[in-house]
């Protein structure tokens, strides 16, 4: 019997992965895609705020402001990208500007130091250049971040299994069911597991397993998020994340930064029935630019290089559930983590990670490593770097991918750490290759045959995100 079974490999299961592996215990992530990171966790905006949103007394509240303050130190322990680049909260009527100032009074009492209000247009433009000539006054969040956040969950991932952890992928839970001393986990494809706890980390189907075995039933709302990126030519336009007065349906489109360079505007909400509809809609996109453009005029469509959307799961609590269930021992959900749910991951992991320990009554993990190192990005050294680099491998000597400079060194040991990729998408994640200008119009080709010879399967099998997405069926001759 396991310890723990955590159920979901986004950024919430494999950050609680990392924390339990602390401990002395033997642990499970169970994922139904082929890959850590496959759900909201590769598709969001990447944002991490500040804490003035949440209701005061709310767990949002509580974890968004603890798990803020966590991201410097992380970042360098777990060697993922993250930016403190300050957000703005723009206000483009006068008689909003009171709201602005309830928006920062809530934020103190959250916790959340340094906030400040400019009033007026020439005062916001001395922070952010471009913005709209509309704007009256802005709230500033100087502790506002951005972070990659399918790489910080790729790392979370890797130093957990580093520390032990086994991970399992293809494996979707059908069943739980009460057993002495636990619960039993059973699986579509036929696997079964025990373990004393179940870490409910399934994201968007955290009702659905919850529901499986408890009586307290919970229902999430898939709500959809359509989002558009723009090439690294406009990466000047902004500096801070310029976010528009939130509304009930979430904190609106926003105009921002990524960690690499780009301009990311969204995200679009939209409630959907389906929990796997992550299809883009003209309309969506269409809705998503016009409201950028209410930011940032300048804004042009042209330099749009790919388009997608993400899930959030958004409970009718309109707040987190953290803890044991009251009805199953041994159930523990951590569900509805929408945003500000990658903020908070951090700090929601060290405290399931505590409080499962305390239950089970767990040891130190003396041999826990904290530290994990990345994959070299060429594309960032320098030329002294690229130098040692290639006469250690001369993998890294070889360029795939032109856009973003990288190599089939990087390649090959995004496919070769533990978990590691099995697609053209898991590949991306890891090493940005298919990100650029061209996205991957060039280099998927190359990409596939590394693919095929790395994890020994005909090109007929590579797929770029698992499942029937295979790029080629057969030979011609």
């Amino acid at each position: 019997m396991k310890d723990v079974i955590i159920i979901g490999g986004g950024v919430v299961g494999c950050s609680v992965a990392r924390e339990l592996s602390r401990f002395d215990a033997d642990i499970l992530l169970l994922e139904r895609g082929n890959d850590v990171s496959v759900g909201t966790s590769k598709a969001n905006s990447g944002i991490v705020h500040g804490g003035y949103d949440a209701k005061p007394g709310t767990l949002k509240a509580k974890f968004n402001v603890a798990g803020n303050a966590m991201f410097d130190a992380l970042a360098r322990e777990l060697d993922f990208p993250f930016k403190r680049n300050g957000s703005m909260v723009l206000c483009f009527d006068k008689a909003d500007i009171g709201k602005l100032l309830e928006l920062k009074e809530q934020g103190v009492k959250n916790g959340v130091q340094g906030l400040y209000v400019l009033e007026g247009y020439e005062a916001v433009k001395a922070m952010e250049l471009y913005v709209s000539e509309n704007v009256v006054a802005a709230l500033v969040v100087p502790n506002g971040g951005i972070v990659s956040p399918y790489e910080m969950t790729i790392a979370y991932a890797e130093n957990a299994a580093t520390n032990g952890v086994e991970f399992r992928f293809g494996s979707e839970v059908t069943a739980i069911d009460k057993i002495d001393g636990g619960l039993q986990v059973t699986c579509a494809d036929g696997f079964t597991a025990q373990a004393k706890y179940v870490v409910n980390a399934a994201g968007v189907y955290a009702d659905v397993i919850n529901n499986m075995i408890s009586p307290d039933k919970m229902h999430i709302t898939a709500r959809k998020g359509d989002y558009e990126l723009l090439d690294k030519t406009c990466g000047y336009m902004a500096s801070h994340t310029l976010f528009q007065m939130p509304t009930k349906m979430g904190k609106g489109v926003l105009v921002t930064p990524t960690c690499h360079g780009n301009i990311l505007v969204g995200p679009t909400a939209t409630d959907v029935t389906d929990k796997d509809d992550v299809a883009t809609t003209p309309e969506e996109l269409a809705s998503a630019f016009d409201r950028a453009l209410l930011t940032m005029p300048s804004l042009n469509r042209r330099n749009i290089i790919t388009q997608f959307s993400g899930l959030r799961a958004h409970l009718d609590t309109d707040d987190f559930v953290i803890g044991e269930s009251a009805a199953v021992k041994g159930l523990y959900n951590v569900a509805g983590i929408e945003s500000p749910g990658l903020s908070s991951a951090p700090a929601i992991a060290v405290h399931v990670a505590e409080e499962i320990a305390q239950k089970l009554s767990l040891g130190k993990n003396a041999n826990f490593v904290a530290e994990r190192k990345g994959i070299p990005h060429f594309a960032t050294l320098s030329d002294e770097e690229r130098q040692k680099l290639v006469a250690e491998n001369p993998l890294y000597g070889r360029i795939v991918c032109r856009c973003e400079t990288v190599t089939e060194g990087e390649i090959v040991e995004a496919i070769r750490r533990k978990p590691g990729a099995v697609d053209m998408d898991g590949v991306k994640r890891r090493t940005r290759q298919g990100m650029g200008r061209c996205q991957a119009g060039f280099c998927t080709p190359r990409v596939m045959e590394i693919l095929s010879r790395e994890l020994g399967v005909p090109m007929t099998e590579v797929t770029k995100r698992g499942g029937n997405s295979q790029f080629v069926i057969g030979r011609t001759k």
